[in-house]
């Protein structure tokens, strides 16, 4: 199907492959000044179709004011900042770039807990105010042999698991409420499937792979931070807000655990005045474990895809609300296995 008068609106620029895959397909751009709702709304009215990056939420609002809007497509895995509702109860097909960054993220992951077990920020402060004698207070740990505990056993968790199983020789920790009982008895020859207290009271690292929803909103908490071993270390790359910050805060304070690589916060950029931010035991990063350069092609790209199949009738992958698909205007969409 030509997709000539199509147009597709771009809140934030998307990368040249995935602009170009558009352009070729026929479609029209609309690329925003800038990703705030007053830049957007003017445009959203002509869309329709959205690809959506994180720099803004499409709100109700906004989904009011567009007048032939079809589908949103996340360039990243998760969609909550989406009024997904909201956007079903529209007819709005929206997709994720679920899996798709799953190699980058555990690869974030795994800078992470390497750099707290080993102590590289202490190390390398140290060397640079000429205390090498620092090498000689054994203060970096081994991996080989600890307990890494996954909160949530998705694609990201499940490989982290994986990884560090094969590489490092770790031990198995997870909770994972929504995975099938056959699906773990599969696993249990390297993987204990158990609760999240002992996830958290057990393990040595404890690695969050949770979506942010309204079950999991500061879900991780002080009673879990108690759990925890002194020497346990926090990471997670999933979402700020399945954390309660202050209580971490308040667990990094008191050392009930030694320390945390957060790639999320609960607040983005964080204020100025937020107590990581002065923490030495605690490494942050700009909720960029999927922002390395091939795999955000590879997101924008595959959004851009899932556009197309929309636009041309075919049901796309990674639908995050499938309920969706009973509404009358998608009753004649149909598979697609490739993608051209």
């Amino acid at each position: 199907m030509q997709n000539d008068g199509n147009t597709v609106l771009l809140p934030q620029p998307i990368g040249e492959e995935a602009q170009k895959y558009l352009e070729e397909k026929g479609i029209n751009i609309l690329l925003a000044g800038e990703p705030k709702p007053e830049s957007v709304a003017p445009l959203i009215k002509r869309a329709k179709a959205i690809v959506l990056r994180t720099g803004i939420a499409i709100t109700r609002d906004l989904i009011d004011q567009a007048n032939e809007l079809l589908t949103i497509s996340r360039t990243g895995g998760g969609v909550d900042n989406v009024d997904m509702d909201y956007a079903t109860k529209k007819g709005i097909i929206v997709t994720s770039s679920l899996g798709i960054n799953t190699s980058s993220v555990v690869e974030h992951c795994i800078a992470l807990i390497t750099a707290l077990f080993k102590q590289l920020f202490l190390m390398d402060r140290e060397v640079r105010k000429k205390n090498y004698a620092v090498r000689y207070k054994n203060i970096p740990r081994d991996l080989a042999g600890k307990t890494l505990g996954i909160a949530g056993f998705g694609r990201i968790g499940s490989e982290l698991a994986r990884t560090c199983h094969t590489a490092f020789k770790m031990n198995i920790l997870a909770f994972d409420k929504y995975l099938p009982e056959e699906a773990k008895r599969e696993l249990d020859s390297w993987v204990r499937f158990t609760g999240l207290k002992e996830v958290f009271g057990s393990s040595d690292v404890v690695s969050i792979h949770l979506p942010l929803t309204e079950e999991t909103k500061e879900l991780i908490d002080f009673s879990y931070f108690s759990l925890m071993k002194p020497g346990a270390f926090l990471i997670n790359t999933s979402r700020g807000g399945v954390i309660n910050e202050k209580d971490l805060i308040r667990a990094l304070s008191e050392s009930l655990i030694a320390g945390a690589g957060l790639d999320v916060l609960e607040k983005e950029p964080p204020d100025e005045d937020n107590p990581l931010l002065k923490m030495k035991n605690v490494i942050l990063t700009p909720h960029s474990a999927a922002l390395t350069a091939e795999c955000v092609n590879r997101m924008a790209v595959e959004a851009a895809r899932r556009v197309i199949d929309v636009l041309d009738g075919f049901i796309p992958p990674n639908i995050a609300n499938p309920e969706v698909l009973k509404h009358k205007r998608w009753e004649s969409l149909k598979e697609r296995n490739t993608h051209s």
